[in-house]
């Protein structure tokens, strides 16, 4: 999952803007509720919805090459510099989430948020998932039902406000809900390539959020990095999840689990982990929350 997040970048590179409170928070909406995602979520100027063309998907590897080429300092490949867009197979058989300011005009600043969504139809095009670069993830791409990577996340730095955030989760709830999603997984980063440095955090990790073994994506091996690098009594809980992005944070109040291994990431100066997300510990509390606000809607 590439994410950029406030922090640093990666779900594949995903982002420092999907925070622990917007990952708890994102709700609200009867669109979401209902599925309808290609209606569009609305919150003022802003929208959420999947790319409808080649040329608004153009405009989200724009945004992308800017947060993290120009803005995480990630290393673009020849052809990436010279168009100033991030790209890779995957993006042609990928449905993209966009967050869109209409205020913007009808062009590419219009596009502010995007994350990129791989279902297994979509994945078997290409021939893999994205994270098999640096998992072995067997047991999440035969896992029951429909799985979805997530990746390529980011939100332009003007943007990285609560609503910016929630309206990106509302999307990803939305897209859950109308394909039956039963797992989510990716890569999600911390920043830096020097595992010792991030021991706290890696090892608490580990230690509290282990994924189950039937859900347990494991590092390739050539690329396996030890999470387990410090005792657990030694470890500050505390102190580990205040140094934790908080991507991997919003994850963790989901429910979400950690694969066995860390990867290194020079490419985009990161240390990668494997998260997996099973949707029924999304899907009812969302589902809660959608009922409740319908109720006090119809009341007031």
């Amino acid at each position: 999952m590439a994410d950029a997040s406030l922090d640093q970048p990666d779900m594949t590179r995903t982002s420092p803007e999907l925070g622990e409170a917007s990952a708890q928070d994102a709700a609200g909406s009867d669109a979401a509720v209902s599925g309808r995602l290609m209606d569009g979520i609305r919150l003022g100027t802003l929208e959420v919805r999947l790319a409808r063309s080649a040329e608004e998907i153009d405009w989200a590897q724009a945004l992308r090459y800017r947060v993290f080429y120009e803005e995480m300092a990630a290393i673009p490949s020849p052809a990436m510099q010279a168009q100033g867009r991030d790209f890779d197979d995957y993006d042609g058989v990928a449905d993209h989430l966009l967050v869109i300011d209409h205020a913007r005009g009808n062009g590419p600043d219009m596009v502010v948020g995007t994350y990129r969504l791989i279902r297994r139809p979509a994945a078997e095009k290409v021939g893999r998932f994205y994270s098999s670069d640096e998992y072995d993830i067997g047991r999440l791409a035969s896992y029951p039902g429909e799985v979805l990577e997530l990746g390529r996340s980011c939100v332009d730095a003007g943007y990285r406000s609560r609503g910016s955030m929630q309206l990106l989760w509302q999307g990803i709830a939305a897209y859950v809900f109308q394909h039956d999603i039963a797992l989510m997984f990716g890569c999600a980063s911390l920043p830096g390539t020097d595992p010792d440095a991030l021991a706290e955090p890696l090892s608490y990790l580990y230690h509290h959020h282990l994924a189950p073994p039937e859900l347990r994506a494991t590092a390739l091996p050539e690329r396996h990095v030890s999470l387990d690098r410090m005792p657990k009594d030694r470890i500050d809980p505390r102190r580990a999840l205040n140094i934790l992005p908080p991507l991997i944070k919003g994850y963790l109040r989901l429910g979400g689990f950690i694969g066995d291994g860390a990867v290194i990431d020079h490419q985009f100066n990161t240390t990668d982990v494997c998260i997996v997300v099973k949707t029924d510990l999304i899907t009812d509390k969302y589902f809660k929350h959608y009922e409740r606000r319908s109720r006090d809607s119809q009341g007031s």
